[in-house]
């Protein structure tokens, strides 16, 4: 089976599409995967580490032929505010809980979910029900993260030894020293935020352990 090994990221290719894939939120963060298009193109996914697809990447084959990615629509919650603030507000929630969540022009998009929604109309928010493809944020905390684990690597490659200061004080026939030992220790403390695997069954995609 022919093997998809690269993204080429939103709208940033030219060539028409060999085929098209239509997947959800959680089948668009894959590393290796079975995958169907719409025109009947079967191909293995194959990257070297799991990537987030967008709707509008395109995965490439081997042979140098593009897949489109396409995000499929799935049941939503677009929350609306009574003005900016009040969704701010409401977007600090989500954020604090570590909720995937998309940003609109006018709301926030989240996944369905009786327990946030309660949350949210308890702080004064309208939701509406929707069909849309999902699409939440994410580069951002990404890049964050990475960097917070580089500058975490850079840390541990110094070695902060102990410094010895010693001072001899002649006072007459009286001699002191003073010897102090110094150790400086820097602890560095990352949360983990644990994924959720859930398995849906596509007729286009096929899981492989």
């Amino acid at each position: 089976m022919i093997r998809a090994t690269k993204v080429q990221g939103q709208h940033r290719w030219t060539h028409a599409a060999a085929d098209t894939v239509v997947l959800d939120f959680d089948d668009r963060h894959r590393r290796r995967m079975a995958m169907t298009g719409t025109r009947g193109l079967e191909f293995l996914l194959d990257l070297e580490n799991a990537v987030a697809l967008r709707g509008g990447d395109a995965l490439v084959l081997e042979d140098g032929r593009l897949i489109e990615v396409v995000a499929a629509p799935e049941p939503l919650v677009e929350i609306r505010g009574a003005d900016p603030l009040h969704l701010v507000r409401v977007a600090w929630h989500l954020g604090n809980r570590h909720l995937p969540t998309q940003i609109m022009p006018k709301g926030l998009r989240i996944r369905r979910d009786h327990v946030i929604e309660a949350m949210v109309t308890g702080l004064g928010a309208r939701i509406i029900e929707i069909e849309a493809p999902f699409d939440p944020e994410g580069g951002a905390y990404a890049a964050a993260h990475a960097h917070a684990e580089d500058h975490a690597h850079d840390h541990a490659s110094h070695d902060h030894g102990d410094h010895d200061h010693s001072h001899d004080h002649d006072h007459g026939d009286h001699k002191h020293d003073h010897h102090g030992d110094h150790g400086h220790h820097d602890d560095h403390h990352h949360d983990e935020h644990c994924g959720h695997d859930h398995q849906h069954d596509h007729s286009h995609a096929h899981d492989h352990k």
